[in-house]
């Protein structure tokens, strides 16, 4: 089956959710998705703003306050809000890549420490965190254990099955930051091939190379996952996909977005220019790994947006002119934001304004109002 690369757009756009907001619970919106991004607190909610019909921001709150989504470190060692019932798996899958980023990162082989300690404070963690934790108090009590509890802390975050739990605040996560543990009992393999049927469900057809920037799984797991799933796959043209799943017209109309910071459609591929045109990838995607908000008009970036400084609106820089049709779109979509930040967070992402102060080259500068 032949495919264009516009019409691996618009599979991208409709799994996940882009082509029409879905009538669907904010956990069951999260599991067609696979994950959605939540290195910053607001992003679960921006992204999912722009993805279910008349997102409520209360019901995400509630969401994540009993389980039915959960905040961890997973793919690519970031954190991510998934469905509750899919943690466990996806947190099996990833395990080896969590903990290898810590206990063989130089700074824990540079320590005092070593990997039989973390192993065993694995066990003390789980037992103290049966209910909601600050880092501090566990530091406290890593303090009697080991010589450098610091440290070891900085370890286990990462790679121990933990959730980050809600401390109130506009979107749930306040710092300090709450952990608790959570069993994860699920077998590594039958998690990979999980993990690569899901990826491919909500970001298919993609190649193995892709899978691998979404998740940094390495190319023997990948391909030993896609080979044991066998005919539950199949090819488009040397892209993997689920069998049985269609692919939309090309021709099918694109909605305006404006998408959160880190928002996966942005991040789940090698090959990026099946959203990011080649030459605005850099503008988006900052030499530190900050992904800046970005304006889609017709499937793909167009832009940049930040709420405006008075928080009275939503400020779009567009790399290349729009037209009137466009413009209008993203002014409807900027008051349908503005109205979902008000209550909570008016300028959010306020802290990475500094990108627009380094300079944004933008045709074309609008303040879109509330």
């Amino acid at each position: 089956m032949t495919t264009t690369a516009r019409q691996l757009n618009r599979a991208t756009l409709d799994r996940q959710l882009l082509l029409e907001r879905r009538s669907v619970s904010v956990a069951e919106a999260v599991r067609l998705l696979l994950a959605v991004q939540a290195q910053e607190p607001a992003s679960p909610y921006v992204a999912l703003w722009n993805r279910v019909a008349g997102l409520d921001a209360a019901e995400v709150d509630r969401a994540f306050a009993d389980g039915r989504l959960v905040r961890s470190s997973l793919m690519r060692v970031t954190l991510h809000a998934v469905h509750g019932g899919d943690w466990a798996a996806l947190h099996a899958a990833m395990t080896p890549l969590l903990r290898a980023s810590r206990l063989a990162d130089y700074r824990w082989l540079e320590s005092s420490l070593t990997d039989a300690e973390a192993l065993a404070a694995l066990d003390h963690l789980a037992a103290f965190a049966t209910e909601p934790r600050s880092g501090a108090e566990i530091q406290e009590m890593l303090a009697g254990r080991v010589a450098d509890p610091g440290q070891m802390w900085w370890a286990l975050r990462t790679f121990a099955p933990l959730h980050y739990r809600p401390t109130g605040g506009p979107w749930s996560f306040r710092h300090p930051a709450a952990f608790v543990t959570a069993p994860a009992v699920a077998d590594h393999e039958d998690s990979v091939r999980l993990l690569v049927r899901r990826y491919l469900a909500a970001f298919g057809p993609a190649s193995t190379s892709d899978l691998m920037a979404f998740t940094r799984l390495n190319s023997a797991r990948v391909k030993a996952a896609v080979a044991a799933l066998g005919s539950e796959l199949t090819v488009h043209d040397g892209l993997l996909d689920v069998a049985g799943l269609t692919l939309p017209p090309e021709d099918t109309p694109a909605p305006p977005r404006l998408l959160g910071m880190w928002d996966n459609v942005l991040l789940a591929y090698a090959d990026r220019t099946r959203v990011i045109p080649a030459d605005y990838r850099p503008l988006v995607v900052r030499r530190n790994g900050d992904v800046l908000p970005t304006l889609l008009v017709d499937g793909y970036v167009a832009g940049v947006w930040r709420p405006a400084e008075d928080g009275t609106g939503i400020e779009a820089s567009a790399f290349h002119p729009l037209s009137e049709d466009a413009w209008a779109g993203l002014a409807a979509e900027a008051g349908a934001l503005s109205a979902f930040l008000a209550d909570r967070d008016p300028t959010v992402y306020r802290r990475y304004r500094h990108w627009w102060t380094k300079g944004i080259p933008a045709a074309e500068v609008r303040v879109l109002p509330a």
